[in-house]
């Protein structure tokens, strides 16, 4: 009788067990404004040190757009906060400066993709710039649906009373201090399933000092910040069973010697870099420059958000966790009977089918739908095709998407 009964107990529990849910999945990124590539090596970052030790990665990874054709993108840092939080550059997203005159919001921002797919989802924002929330992500605005943050902590520095401003910057290093504090508390109790926290001393102090012992003890000090956060992460890992994704991330970098000051097309002001608690990445990632532009797609893909194929054909990026084809995709026409494609491998011996599609309008610009027609098939480890095409009369514009079975890529024609 004992041994039947505990034959049945063990069935039971393989039963729950098979039932049981995964653990909550959770993700925050930081960013850690004005950073260079270059500067991050030679700084000392224990708390960045720790995330990759305990199963963390380095990214090398570049803003600023594509050189030299329609998506270069000043590397300012709204536009690089912007490429962030759409996984697009300038070109759709329309941050051009830090402004943020229009920003078009119908190139939604990650909390937009994530409120959609679970409305009951809790998002959250802990920034050193108001902005960030109000003109950036746009908040109660009816173009972004009027999302609302269930968490946020910002807006200091304009209480100039309590955070008298200072030609140094000190009341900015006050302000990070507070919105880590903030973001580590909020994380452990509250445990928001999407959260920014941004962060902006190092950028001010690159631009006082430069190159500088002043810009590394600013870059140690950030570090100490995000540690807390990170603190956060691991205690909520540990008490509640969830499973999180911590990136921190810069925005932009800065110009070549002095590293006061940004906005070009410089490499060193182009590139900039992720650390991430996941090592187990891509073979984009780990054999290639990654871009600010992987970030939404990264995190969507983690916290299993379904993107909807009107806005994945508008993406720039592609996920550094998730498996991937093909990446690059650029295209032209010849003599106007031919469109030429040309992208990058992942894996050239692997036979992958992938749709090519076309559009001839730009409508999700204005807020509506462009119609998509498929007009070939390609193996993708082929890395190119040349496919005939019937093109209107008066060509304005020509959107051409590559759909692989793991992700898509877009280029644009304009004449």
């Amino acid at each position: 009788m004992n041994k039947k009964l505990g034959f049945v107990c063990l069935l039971w529990a393989i039963v729950l067990i098979s039932f049981a849910q995964a653990p909550a999945k959770k993700a925050i990124y930081i960013i850690m404004d004005g950073i260079p590539t270059d500067i991050i090596h030679r700084a000392s970052t224990p708390n960045l040190d720790r995330i990759i030790r305990d199963g963390g990665v380095f990214l090398n990874s570049h803003v600023g757009g594509i050189r030299g054709d329609y998506r270069e993108t000043p590397t300012i840092s709204a536009n690089g906060y912007a490429i962030l939080v759409t996984g697009t550059w300038a070109n759709k997203n329309n941050v051009w400066d830090n402004s943020l005159t229009a920003p078009n919001y119908n190139y939604p921002s990650m909390f937009k993709l994530y409120k959609d797919a679970y409305p009951d989802g809790k998002i959250g924002i802990f920034s050193t710039w108001l902005d960030n929330r109000t003109k950036l992500l746009g908040e109660g605005l009816p173009q972004t649906g009027g999302i609302k943050f269930d968490y946020h902590f910002d807006g200091l520095e304009v209480d100039t009373k309590n955070y008298p401003h200072d030609s140094k910057s000190n009341y900015i290093k006050r302000i990070d201090a507070e919105v880590a504090m903030a973001a580590a508390k909020c994380v452990y109790k509250d445990g928001p399933d999407l959260s920014w926290g941004y962060l902006q001393y190092t950028d001010d102090v690159g631009h006082h000092h430069g190159d500088s012992p002043e810009l590394f003890n600013s870059i140690t000090f950030q570090d100490a910040l995000v540690g807390l956060i990170y603190d956060s992460v691991k205690q909520r890992e540990e008490e509640f069973g969830e499973e999180w994704l911590i990136v921190a991330v810069t925005d932009h970098g800065r110009t070549p010697i002095t590293a006061r000051h940004h906005g070009g097309q410089s490499d060193n002001e182009r590139n900039t870099w992720m650390v991430m608690n996941k090592k187990d990445i891509n073979q984009y990632a780990l054999n290639y420059r990654t871009a600010g532009v992987d970030l939404l797609p990264t995190i969507c893909g983690f916290l299993d958000v379904d993107i909807p194929a009107e806005t994945q054909y508008e993406l720039d990026g592609i996920s550094v966790l998730k498996e991937v084809d093909a990446f690059g995709l650029k295209a032209s026409l010849n003599g106007g009977k031919f469109l030429e494609l040309s992208w990058d491998v992942i894996d050239k011996e692997k036979d992958i089918q992938a749709e090519v599609l076309e559009s001839f309008t730009n409508n999700i610009k204005e807020g509506g739908k462009d119609p998509y027609q498929k007009i070939a098939d390609v193996n993708v480890k082929e890395g190119k095709a040349s496919i005939p095409v019937k093109l209107p009369k008066n060509l304005g514009f020509l959107k051409v998407v590559l759909k692989t079975p793991n992700n898509t890529l877009n280029y644009w024609i304009q004449k």
